[in-house]
């Protein structure tokens, strides 16, 4: 049976009680030529010790965006990156002290504009390779799992792995990126035809050169804060 809550400013009793609602973040970005995400290290109970994806509960007035947002900051010190709302975690239990909803988002961001550093309740905040995550608090593990699947599946219809570069690249920068994502090898040929007929990326007309390989063109994305909804 279901018990009433009441709301003190309007004196209305509902029906059903409410879940308290969280959000959690999982930031991923290409470091060490490998794919990894960031965790802190819990400062507190439950799961004290053990990582977890940053993120906290959210506050009665506050938008599901800006506390996504606002969690980041506070735990890790990253501020203003793109937030993809990638779905939301309810399994009865999933946190120990009482009925919470987690709502999730997928952040993406090069390594170069990254400073983390842990705060609020955090005791630590670290890299960690995907294909090497220590043990997870609450649901996370599948949290990261769903997130990984999107970023993946995304890479086909939209151009989202442009967020993990800098303001300019190279094609081979670019390339190399993608095969990070997709642990395998691209072939370059085809791979360059296919960024070159991208109307979201021009040329700078500058040069890079890169040790002994031939100075490469250096490109910059035309409009950066809508890369990841353009085809």
């Amino acid at each position: 049976m279901a018990h009433p809550s009441a709301n003190a400013a309007t004196g209305y009793c509902y029906q059903y009680p409410h879940p308290a609602v969280t959000t959690d973040v999982v930031l991923f970005t290409i470091r060490e030529d490998s794919l990894q995400l960031l965790l802190i290290e819990r400062g507190h109970e439950p799961f004290k010790g053990h990582w977890a994806l940053p993120g906290g509960f959210l506050e009665i007035g506050e938008d599901l965006d800006a506390c996504a947002a606002r969690e980041l900051a506070e735990e890790t010190g990253v501020e203003h990156l793109y937030l993809e709302q990638l779905g939301t975690f309810g399994t009865p239990g999933r946190d120990p002290r009482e009925r919470v909803i987690s709502v999730a988002y997928l952040a993406l961001a090069p390594e170069s504009a990254l400073a983390v550093q842990a705060g609020d309740d955090a005791a630590a905040a670290a890299w960690f390779p995907v294909k090497a995550l220590p043990t997870l608090a609450f649901d996370h593990a599948e949290i990261i799992a769903v997130a990984h699947r999107r970023l993946i599946g995304k890479l086909d219809y939209s151009t989202i792995a442009f967020q993990l570069l800098p303001e300019t690249f190279t094609l081979g920068e670019l390339q190399q990126v993608y095969e990070t994502l997709v642990d395998a090898e691209i072939d370059k040929r085809n791979f360059r035809k296919w960024a070159q007929a991208l109307e979201q990326i021009e040329a700078t007309g500058e040069l890079r050169r890169r040790g002994k390989h031939r100075p490469a063109r250096v490109y910059r994305l035309t409009q950066r804060d809508r890369i990841a909804y353009l085809k």
